[in-house]
């Protein structure tokens, strides 16, 4: 969270939206206080693939349709994936006319060596922030 940076609230984990007669839950859900907007993390445990950056247009679309106040500005969308190729996330977004990044992350290069011991394993706390309670 620290990472993130200033002026993030926290609106909820896995935050459901309804549309239509389905319902969909947003991995994070926050809400930047200086840019006025909804920022919506999707969190991948896999390798990036094409298709989530429809899933999260469509979500950004959902979330500026019910959430969003007449003065704020156009939710933005954040996909963090386990690795990511550079040229198949830029075909994906590329004609898109939504704020959305792609970026790929590494749970065990912040943990010092010191905690390992003592916190959850990678595959845990990816559960954990997926929302899978197996």
């Amino acid at each position: 969270m620290l990472e993130l940076g200033n002026g993030f609230a926290f609106v909820g984990r896995q935050y459901k939206i309804e549309v239509g007669e389905s319902d969909y839950f947003l991995d994070l859900l926050f809400y930047h206080l200086q840019l006025r907007c909804f920022i919506i993390i999707e969190l991948k445990a896999c390798r990036f693939k094409p298709e989530f950056i429809g899933k999260l247009n469509f979500y950004l679309s959902a979330a500026d349709a019910q959430l969003k106040r007449s003065d704020d500005n156009p939710s933005i969308g954040i996909l963090l994936c386990r690795t990511k190729d550079k040229i198949e996330a830029e075909y994906a977004l590329r004609d898109l006319n939504k704020p959305i990044g792609v970026s790929s992350f590494e749970l065990s290069n912040i943990i010092p060596e010191s905690l390992k011991s003592q916190l959850p394993s990678i595959e845990e706390m990816e559960k954990k922030l997926l929302g899978k309670n197996e």
